[in-house]
């Protein structure tokens, strides 16, 4: 039995970085909660806006279900937030304003002179010269910046997603122990049960048979023996609960497969960087549950004995307590 479970994750969780580049300082912070499908909630502030797409595709990358909340915001890194002066543009408003004053000063009418003072201090004020970051002169970033950007929000979500896994599996492996172990009730009760059927059915024919032929005498109805025994066994039959034991039995062994992470029921494990597989293994131990239900229902409806009513109520405690475990996994 494997000790670590390596394909199993909980749907909830929690990882968060902080990192350093060229492009700034990122933060990443990541939470989870239960949800039947997958759903990525995503709050960024306006210098990853542009970004969220990616970060959409990293997540579902790695997750199948849960609903996923990730708070990204990169900022300028200490020192580098200050204001700075666009040159490119500065220098053009200079050289248009300069032209400006040529002009007026050549033109009819003007007597020559124009006045011409700049202060640089007024020249500040005009928009797209003073910039949080230092632009071209449309305004736009440089190709560098941006790519220094995407490799820093790569890096990030990289490291978040890890941590956000790390603790998902830790969950996801306290609860196999836990189902583990209401499995084994469920075995251990199910060999119980299976032991004494036999038993029971025969009682149970028996005494119909002998209330039967005791109502027959009263009512003084003469009537075949053979014809009894087999209309007794008839309804004896429909008593034997053979078949949901075994079926039972065989939804433990599939559980049991599925958890451990047997590649013919759960798909070839794929590491923590990716899905574990072909099918989100929570979704297909709740199926199985609920067939394991259905059996013991019909174990106890059928069986009449009191015995077996409270293997059957120990085995539905254990099935009920899975059931709630199985519905935090992935």
């Amino acid at each position: 039995m494997p000790s670590n479970y390596p394909h199993l994750r909980s749907m909830t969780g929690q990882g968060r970085c902080e990192v350093r580049g060229q492009a700034g300082v990122l933060v990443v912070e990541m939470r989870s909660v239960n949800n039947r499908g997958l759903k990525v909630v995503l709050r960024t502030n306006d210098a990853l806006s542009a970004h969220e797409s990616e970060i959409n595709k990293q997540v579902a990358g790695v997750v199948q279900r849960g609903t996923v909340t990730v708070h990204a915001s990169l900022r300028p890194a200490p020192g580098e937030d200050l204001p700075r002066i666009n040159h490119a543009a500065a220098l053009s408003y200079v050289m248009q304003l300069g032209k400006v004053a040529q002009d007026y000063a050549n033109s009819e009418g003007n007597g020559g002179t124009v006045a011409s003072t700049l202060e640089l201090t007024n020249l500040l004020s005009v928009p797209g010269v003073l910039n949080s970051r230092e632009t071209d002169a449309e305004g736009d970033e440089g190709q560098a910046e941006t790519t220094a950007r995407q490799q820093l929000l790569r890096d990030g979500m990289q490291t978040a997603i890890e941590r956000f896994n790390e603790m998902r599996h830790h969950e996801a492996v306290e609860m196999a122990k836990a189902l583990t172990s209401d499995l084994a009730i469920v075995a251990e009760r199910s060999a119980a049960i299976e032991t004494l059927a036999p038993s029971v059915i025969d009682r149970y024919r028996d005494r119909l048979l002998e209330r039967v032929e005791k109502t027959l005498a009263e009512h003084r109805i003469e009537a075949d023996r053979i014809d009894i025994i087999r209309e007794v066994q008839l309804f004896a039959d429909r008593s034997d609960i053979s078949e949901e034991i075994t079926r039972l039995a065989s939804h433990v062994t599939l559980f049991t497969n599925v958890l451990e992470g047997n590649p013919s029921t759960v798909g070839a494990n794929s590491g923590g960087s990716v899905k574990s597989g072909t099918d989100a293994v929570g979704r297909k131990l709740d199926f199985i549950i609920q067939e394991m239900f259905r059996e013991t229902n019909t174990i106890g409806s059928k069986a009449g004995n009191a015995e077996i009513a409270q293997h059957v109520v120990e085995i539905k405690c254990a099935i009920e307590r899975m059931r709630e475990l199985v519905q935090n996994l992935e």
